[in-house]
């Protein structure tokens, strides 16, 4: 199974969600891979605790091999790191890139990473993708290389009005280069129960027919301690609603 997790807007918790039903997935025994593709690195970061500047080189190096015609990427491989939790394993991101991509559409190496990712595919039972909050090179490499997408949605007005335009982008993508990839849903992030409009506007977008997941992620300041450790929350506080919320989430989309 390959998940990518994708939204084009910023801030509704793409990284935070990638990381965290990741490391539901290898404290269930499940083999796990995360791929940050996003040149901030807020993945590499939170799995790893190193600051942007000392995590090592990862996809932008296989990329880089792929522009130059280098034995790693001919050979499909890439450097993965083992971050300290059991199971879990990362392909880190850098901010170069941010330099590359330019060069990797001129040269159309639009299916590297889905060449990449079959050639994992049996190392792993699992294998998440972190993207960009935009549709750019990397989140369309990560759309035609998945089986799956998950799309963060944060109750807002804006979130809502760019929704639909990202459905149709997906489905676009799927006819195109993708016929395989399916939505597992959309889900709910920082979610206020005591707050009146953002029930509200999971009923109509549930009324419209459009694919709601029943486990809303709640707004939670655990989330912080979590990002500030750089400890998945299974592993901070498993007991914590936020923890179990996530576990939830993870098995629903096992089924």
């Amino acid at each position: 199974m390959r998940r990518v997790v994708f939204n084009q807007k910023g801030g509704v918790g793409k990284s935070s969600i990638t990381c965290n039903l990741a490391a539901v997935s290898a404290s269930q025994g499940y083999r796990t891979l995360v791929v940050d593709l996003d040149a901030q690195a807020n993945t590499s970061h939170y799995l790893t605790g190193l600051d942007v500047d000392d995590i090592p080189t990862g996809i932008a190096e296989f990329f880089q091999h792929s522009l130059d015609g280098g034995p790693a990427a001919k050979k499909g491989k890439v450097k993965i790191y083992q971050t300290p939790h059991e199971n879990l394993h990362l392909v880190t991101a850098s901010p170069e890139l941010a330099d590359l991509q330019p060069k990797l559409e001129s040269k159309h190496k639009i299916n590297k990473l889905r060449k990449l990712l079959d050639s994992l595919e049996d190392d792993y039972d699992q294998i998440y993708l972190d993207t960009p909050p935009a549709l750019n090179f990397y989140t369309v490499s990560a759309l035609i290389a998945a089986n799956r997408v998950l799309i963060p949605f944060d109750c807002d007005s804006f979130s809502r009005n760019a929704l639909y335009g990202l459905l149709r982008e997906i489905e676009e993508l799927k006819e195109d280069h993708n016929d395989s990839l399916e939505v597992d849903g959309i889900v709910v992030n920082q979610f206020q129960p005591r707050a009146s409009l953002p029930q509200q506007m999971i009923d109509e977008l549930v009324a419209e027919g459009l694919p709601v997941l029943p486990v809303n992620l709640m707004s939670s300041v655990k989330m912080r301690e979590s990002h500030h450790a750089c400890v998945p929350l299974i592993h901070l506080d498993p007991r914590h609603k936020l923890s179990q919320q996530f576990v939830e989430l993870h098995d629903l989309l096992q089924q």
